[in-house]
């Protein structure tokens, strides 16, 4: 199955849960995230999948099997890459990592976007101050991002000089937080 195949089976599947969630979603206080709604008071993994902007992540995050660990008790902080942010990757690079004799080196890069703590904006903003304008975020799978104040803006700089903007923060989940962002992060090349 290609990348592309697997993401429109997502974006049908979505569809049909999106319209009963977003009615709800009034009450949760959390930002929408994809056009669907993100409930805190389930994982981040049953949030993503809803999202039509993160089909691309939820294959990944299937096709590197960290459904489970996403799924636990956590806490976690994701910074999400959005579509348009794989987008920027090659087809033919991101269907290569999406072959099973890859899951190690997918898996890696998505951790490199995962921190194990509960880390809302605001903390992450006031640990940027208190670091004179940068601070260091090691994230699980051993990448160290770090994290700047652009404006208003949070920006991530990984091992490679690549910057990811956080376009929505603070979407909260019972396991975490999730955080969007604009670009796919990759550990030292």
């Amino acid at each position: 199955m290609t990348l592309k195949t697997l993401t429109t089976a997502l974006v049908a599947a979505t569809a049909l849960s999106g319209a009963a969630l977003a009615e709800s979603h009034s009450e949760t206080g959390n930002p929408m995230v994809g056009g669907a709604a993100m409930f805190p008071d389930r994982t981040i993994v049953e949030n993503a999948v809803n999202s039509a902007d993160h089909t691309t992540l939820v294959a990944a995050v299937k096709a590197a099997d960290l459904v489970e660990t996403l799924s636990s008790d956590g806490p976690f902080t994701v910074f999400a890459p959005t579509n348009a942010a794989f987008d920027m990757i090659s087809d033919e690079s991101l269907n290569a990592l999406l072959q099973p004799d890859a899951k190690a080196q997918l898996a890696q890069i998505l951790t490199c976007h995962v921190v194990a703590a509960n880390a809302m904006s605001g903390a992450i903003a006031g640990m940027i101050a208190d670091d004179d304008g940068v601070h260091p975020v090691a994230t699980v799978g051993g990448c160290t991002l770090q994290a700047r104040m652009d404006g208003d803006e949070i920006t991530l700089t990984d091992e490679n000089g690549r910057i990811a903007t956080v376009t929505v923060a603070d979407v909260r989940q019972s396991n975490g937080v999730i955080h969007v962002i604009d670009r796919v992060l990759l550990p030292a090349q």
